[in-house]
């Protein structure tokens, strides 16, 4: 039996209750989309570092002929220089990543730094930055980003910075609704009231609180970024000397490889965009179903294409057995409806027949009355 002022972290480690609510984290890590995009991330991290070691030739020398078709010496065949695509895409991968994640890690700096001042202090500071940031979400990103890249010049640094500071809008927008939410929290307002100062505040009570959320919004704002980056490249914007994925599609696109049939040179550059975006959206997703699960319900159903219906889980199982006991009710015999059933089918009793040589002017006794006989001696006196 626990005493009085017994918390669950003060109980041994065998006694504490073992059916404790995961957080969003575990949650989300135990979804198979979850697991199929952190394997996808993970094995493109790991291709990235040991990038050099797996690359049979080199980026730079003149391995094979122009637009040889894939061969065992080269297995996704070479591009119009007589440079390996397999190395090309290899080595790519690493800068497109490193572009990719140093641009959402600056959006999620200022999307976060924008969201908590505005929901925090709210007022004229909420006015302004919201104001600002509607401005830079009706303005198209791509648009914006071409025409700054190309005032610019083409360079990596300006496509990360680029990209960084036009993508944080939707990270503000989400970060500001739910710090105005823990703002009035009993404990932050107790915090308040002992004199807590505003940094204290937001680093230690309310920052810890947006974790699992700008995890979500990190992952997903990492897809945006390396699509962008390929974009920008793909149009002639990024460093032309730095290769990436954008930068061999653009080669190729540019050097007839499609109206020479050379595939190879563009598609495993596309295919390789495609899967790790693939991964980070269905790991974002996946941390965003475990924080809000109105969500899980509210998307298309993965074998029948169907809209699910928009409610709480909670409400539709209910429905669900409620349904099933009304159902299992009108099923079994001898109860609910039986007396309604019975009195219906009971037929009803036919009127008896006149006996041979009655009146037909008098009415037939009702069924069961004893018949009335004919005095007989009296009338023959």
């Amino acid at each position: 039996m626990s005493t009085p002022g017994t918390t669950l972290f003060s109980l041994p480690r065998k006694k504490r209750p073992q059916t404790r609510k995961r957080g969003a984290f575990l949650t989300a890590a135990r979804q198979p989309s979850a697991i199929i995009g952190i394997a996808i991330i993970i094995g493109f991290i790991l291709i990235s570092l040991f990038a050099p070691l797996m690359t049979p030739h080199s980026s730079r020398a003149v391995t094979c002929g122009v637009f040889e078709p894939p061969s065992t010496q080269h297995w996704l065949g070479c591009d119009d220089g007589g440079v390996d695509v397999l190395t090309l895409v290899l080595e790519g991968g690493r800068v497109s990543m490193f572009v990719g994640f140093t641009a959402a890690a600056i959006a999620l700096i200022i999307g976060t730094s924008v969201g908590i001042l505005s929901g925090y202090f709210g007022g004229w500071v909420d006015t302004v930055l919201m104001r600002i940031t509607d401005y830079f979400l009706v303005i198209p990103q791509i648009v914006l980003m071409i025409v700054i890249a190309a005032v610019w010049g083409p360079s990596l640094d300006h496509v990360i910075v680029v990209i960084g500071a036009l993508m944080w809008t939707a990270t503000a927008r989400i970060v500001r609704s739910q710090v105005k939410s823990i703002r009035e929290r009993v404990y932050v307002r107790r915090v308040e009231a002992i004199g807590g100062g505003h940094t204290r505040i937001i680093l230690r009570h309310i920052l810890p609180q947006l974790g699992p959320l700008l995890a979500a919004s990190g992952v997903l704002a990492i897809t945006v970024a390396i699509f962008n980056e390929t974009a920008l490249a793909f149009l002639g914007l990024s460093d032309p000397n730095a290769i990436t994925w954008g930068t061999i599609m653009e080669r190729a696109f540019s050097r007839a490889a499609i109206s020479t049939g050379a595939w190879w040179a563009i598609v495993p550059a596309g295919i390789a965009v495609a899967l790790l975006i693939l991964g980070c959206y269905l790991l974002g997703r996946a941390i965003e179903d475990a924080l809000n699960p109105r969500l899980k319900i509210s998307h298309l159903a993965l074998r029948t294409w169907a809209v699910r219906p928009l409610g709480s889980t909670v409400e539709i199982d209910r429905r669900s057995r409620a349904q099933r006991r009304i159902a299992a009710a009108q099923e079994t015999p001898g109860s609910a409806r039986p007396a309604e059933q019975d009195s219906a089918s009971t037929p009803e009793p036919e009127p008896a027949a006149p006996s041979p040589g009655a009146d037909p002017a008098q009415p037939a006794p009702p069924p069961g009355a004893d018949p009335v006989q004919p005095d007989t001696n009296g009338d023959r006196a």
